[in-house]
């Protein structure tokens, strides 16, 4: 596996942990009778998207070649 596809697959698995932890925090929200989205899931969100946009970056530069390790 090249360097840039190595990084891009620990991003998508940092993204599904920081996805689950985003799921915890509304399932405990709900649990707590909230009505209102909780901060901290939006902060999680935004987290997880700039997560995976980095992903993409790292896996088009391995599709265009500039992958120094390959």
């Amino acid at each position: 596996m090249s360097r840039y596809a190595d990084l891009a697959a620990r991003l998508r698995d940092i993204a599904g942990e920081l996805d689950d932890a985003a799921l915890d925090v509304l399932n405990r929200a709900v649990a707590d009778g909230e009505t209102v989205r909780p901060v901290e899931d939006k902060a999680l969100t935004q987290a997880r998207r700039a997560v995976e946009k980095a992903a993409t970056v790292l896996e088009s530069l391995r599709t265009t070649g500039t992958d120094a390790s390959e």
